[in-house]
This record gives C-alpha cells, structure tokens and sequence, in this order.
C-alpha cells in the first residue's frame, strides 16, 4: 500500500515539471480519418444524468476538428475499450489502468490530456481508490486508533471491473501486498482475488459494473466491503463527518439522489482505505485519427474557453465529471510511469 502512495507522489511532480516544457510529438504516418468522430464511455459515464456533460464536450472536439462527433454508450468497461482498440471509437475515456493496458498493446493509442488537480498542475492531479464499509461496521477494521486490513479475508466484497483502475486493479494490488507478508497468503495475488468461495481469500467476489452500483451493493448488504472510486459517486454524497478522502471518513446518500439510491438516501458509509491514483486521461486511437486532428483537440480541451465552461468544470455540487478550478492539461504516457510500476505493469 506504502509503495503505491510512494511511487505516485514521489514522481508526481518531477513528472509535471518534466512534461511542461514537452512539445506534442508529430507523426508522418497518414491516416484515413472517418468523417464522424466517436468518442467511448465506460457505464460510470455513460447515465443520462451525465448527457448534458458528453454533449458539451462533443461540442468542444465539433468545433475543434469540423466533423461530427458522437457518443458511444456502454454497459461493460471491455465493451469501451473494444471499441477505441479496434478503431470504431476514436476517443475513449476509461481510467489509467484501462490507459495502460491499452497502451502496452498498441503504441499508438496514446494519452491526450488529462484533468489537473485543485492547484491546475499535474503535482496533485489525483483521484483516490476506497475501500468502503457501512457506517457502523467501520470499527471491525481498526487497529489501535488507525484503520488497518487484517479482517478483510473471508468478507464479501464488491469490485467494479477486473478493467477498473481504482475499482479493481488498485485496491487489489494493494490487498495482495498486504497480505502477501502473511504466510497464510504469501503467494496470493490480484488475480485470486477475482473469485470467491470457502477456500479463498473472499467468501464472494461481485463485479457491480460501475462505481456507483458497487456503493449499492454496500447499502444494500450484498457486500461487506466495496472498492469505490471518490469522483463516480461524489454527487450522489454529502461527508458527514472526517477529512474527506481521509480513513475514517464518513458520508451520506443525498435525499434527492438519482439512480441506483432513490431509495437510500439517509444511508451511510465509512472509508476504510483510501489510496491516490493518477488522474484518467481522455485517451485516442493514433491509427485512426491524424497527429493534427489530435493537436487541435487537445489543444481546443485545454484552452481558457473550455476551462471556463460551467458545463464541463463545474461547481463541486454539479453533475459534471470535472470540477472547478480544475482543467485540462496535455500529457504523454511517460507521465504514468510511477503508476505502471506501482501496479507491476513495467
């Protein structure tokens, strides 16, 4: 757990100072651009309550490259990034493992931008991987007066995606770590973690599909823990007591709280681990899409004119993925290194 706080905050800054003065590489490989520009979202993305988001940023690229651009929904995470992969969708946002893996299989799907951090550097341009318990369960999980997690085998837990960075990868690499010092599971690995059962580490393993239906899970008691992301599930929540993002923190379902927690509003959860991950970039498909199509998209994401726009960064109670003071910055794949080590991908 120590190693993936460690390598991401350690190479952070280092990794924003270096990619600042970095120009945008240019490619002489001719493409055959299609005349409508698809972009992919995973199921965290891809609800209604989020339409009005898509379409703005549908707009944004429109206007940037002069052709159509549409959305395509899904319902599974592999779904997404089958689609960017093969060149049916051109632009896709996923998460940095979903990045990752995409990558290694292909260079030239490459990392665009990605959103900044409250102080609009790439220094602090995180999201946080949580480990959830219901409010009032939370002291199962301590160790003298800080959290620990000793008790997690034989629980049920809730995962997002075996493709989800801070819904799966994440948190099972750092579970496995953790664990692995023990004799019991010195061998145990993310893998292993993928399946439950009397004679593994869970009693049962679910995979929710997206970050707000693995919180539901948790309400609902299908799960004793859910890994769930802080930015899919933050306008459907309000803290309630704590350091947001902190262990020990405590939240509650919003009354007026869209699907899937009409119903739960009043319910609470508490952190149990929280660990920082690099921020998602929006990410495209080189094969199929011009450097210069890219360098006018990326450079139409990061201008002031998008920065400014309420329906892309918006106030911290809206239904906007991004929020202000936000902003998009440029990046390349060498920005996430300290991730790909932390999650043995190097």
């Amino acid at each position: 757990m120590k190693k993936v706080l460690l390598l991401l905050m350690g190479a952070l800054l280092l990794s924003s100072l270096f990619l600042a003065g970095c120009a945008t590489k240019t490619s002489s490989t001719s493409v055959k651009e299609p005349a409508t520009i698809t972009i992919a979202w995973t199921p965290n993305n891809s609800s209604d309550d989020q339409k009005q988001f898509r379409a703005e940023i549908d707009k944004v690229i429109a206007q940037a490259t002069g052709k159509q651009v549409q959305d395509k929904l899904t319902t599974d995470y592999n779904i997404a990034m089958a689609a960017l992969e093969s060149g049916d969708a051109q632009l896709g946002y996923f998460g940095p493992f979903e990045y990752l893996t995409e990558h290694a299989k292909d260079p030239n799907i490459k990392a665009l931008v990605v959103s900044s951090g409250p102080s609009g550097t790439l220094s602090d341009a995180l999201y946080h991987s949580r480990l959830l318990v219901k409010k009032g369960n939370e002291d199962q999980y301590k160790s003298g007066s800080s959290y620990a997690l000793d008790n997690l085998a034989g629980k049920k837990i809730s995962f997002v995606s075996t493709s989800s960075t801070s819904g799966f990868n994440v948190p099972a690499t750092a579970i496995a770590g953790y664990f692995s010092k023990q004799d019991k599971w010195k061998t145990l690995t993310k893998t292993d973690l993928m399946q439950g059962g009397a004679d593994k580490f869970f009693s049962q393993v679910i995979f929710a599909g997206s970050h707000p239906l693995s919180l539901n899970s948790l309400l609902t008691d299908k799960a004793d823990v859910a890994a769930v992301d802080d930015i899919d599930v933050a306008r459907y929540v309000d803290l309630t007591s704590g350091t947001d993002e902190q262990p020990g923190a405590v939240y509650t379902i919003k009354n007026n709280a869209d699907d899937p927690f009409t119903k739960l509003g009043g319910a609470q959860f508490a952190i149990i681990d929280s660990i920082p991950v690099l921020n998602t970039p929006i990410e495209a498909n080189g094969n199929v899409l011009s450097q210069e199509t890219l360098d006018k998209i990326a450079q139409a994401l990061t201008s002031d004119q998008t920065t400014h726009d309420p329906l892309i960064f918006g106030a911290k109670d809206s239904k906007s993925i991004f929020t202000q003071p936000d902003k998009f910055l440029k990046v390349d794949d060498s920005w996430y290194n300290p991730l790909r080590q932390a999650l043995s991908m190097s």
